[in-house]
């Protein structure tokens, strides 16, 4: 652990993306050379959950750690959630605060986004750490596409008013979300306490969650269409991209970070932990970034 834990500011970008103006709250912490930390999408997503790694980062790194449109613990922006859209956010927030930065983190679905951020603005980072990299859905992952008829009228569903904020309410349940974490989120069940448990349960009770959980979960927020897509984001054109393999990362989506690996494109890491490694072992993912 860091021997003492930086303050935390926090900065209000006002962003306009597709033509919609983004209030994007983000965390500042620590000192030195500038750091852009994104946090994973997911249904419980939240800057909060990378503020453990910047702390663990702040006595190297000013880490700069926004929330994703559409998600956070606070009140969502009325923005359309579709790859392009998320594309232009990381667009608009490097216009606004271009770095350069020496570090990039990118946890979970925010990986492929901050890897095509870089190749479209070379220069804006030194060096790429990606943290349990995904790039499909929870639903398209479990399901396989030969299902994916059924994703968009599951979205469409969540997104209705009234029965889309029942079946919302269900699925988003404390129960659920525990059961959630448990299985794939955390590695550790103990580390699910009931405190963590009531943290995420927050973060999913913001006006207009369901939208970012709808879009997420139906693979709407996918940044690719295949695997052959997503590894042909990698390659010449980038900065060193270095990604930390979680040892318990779920059987399908660490068989796509290890098809990544052996790629040869990235150098990679084992760290302890699932596809919250970078929230649950945060010393052990700075220590694998500083290793570099």
């Amino acid at each position: 652990m860091a021997a003492e834990r930086s303050s935390v500011a926090t900065r209000i970008l006002d962003l306009t993306v597709a033509g919609h103006r983004v209030a994007t709250p983000s965390a500042v912490i620590g000192e030195g050379a500038d750091a852009l930390l994104l946090p994973a999408l997911s249904s419980i997503s939240a800057r909060e959950e990378m503020l453990p790694l910047a702390h663990e980062l702040g006595d190297t790194y000013r880490c700069l750690v926004p929330d994703w449109p559409g998600f956070g613990a606070h009140p969502r922006t009325r923005l359309p959630l579709n790859p392009a859209n998320l594309h232009a956010f990381l667009d608009a927030l490097l216009a606004a605060v271009p770095g350069p930065y020496a570090l990039g983190v990118a946890a979970g679905h925010a990986a492929p986004y901050l890897v095509a951020a870089a190749r479209r603005h070379p220069g804006a980072f030194a060096r790429l750490v990606l943290v349990a990299p995904t790039w499909r859905g929870p639903l398209p992952t479990a399901m396989g596409p030969e299902r994916a008829g059924w994703f968009g009228r599951i979205r469409r569903a969540v997104e209705m008013p009234l029965l889309g904020e029942a079946l919302y309410r269900i699925n988003i349940s404390p129960p659920i979300i525990g059961r959630m974490m448990r299985a794939h989120v955390y590695a550790e069940p103990a580390h699910v306490t009931p405190a963590v448990v009531a943290a995420k349960h927050r973060i999913t009770r913001q006006n207009r969650g369901r939208f970012g959980t709808a879009a997420f979960v139906t693979g709407g927020l996918d940044p690719a269409a295949s695997r052959e897509d997503f590894l042909a984001l990698f390659g010449h054109g980038l900065p060193p991209v270095q990604v930390l393999r979680p040892d318990k990362a779920p059987r399908r989506s660490g068989a796509e970070m290890d098809a990544l690996i052996a790629t040869g494109r990235v150098t990679a890491l084992p760290v302890p932990g699932a596809l919250s490694a970078h929230e649950e072992f945060s010393g052990d993912v700075a220590a694998a970034i500083r290793s570099a």
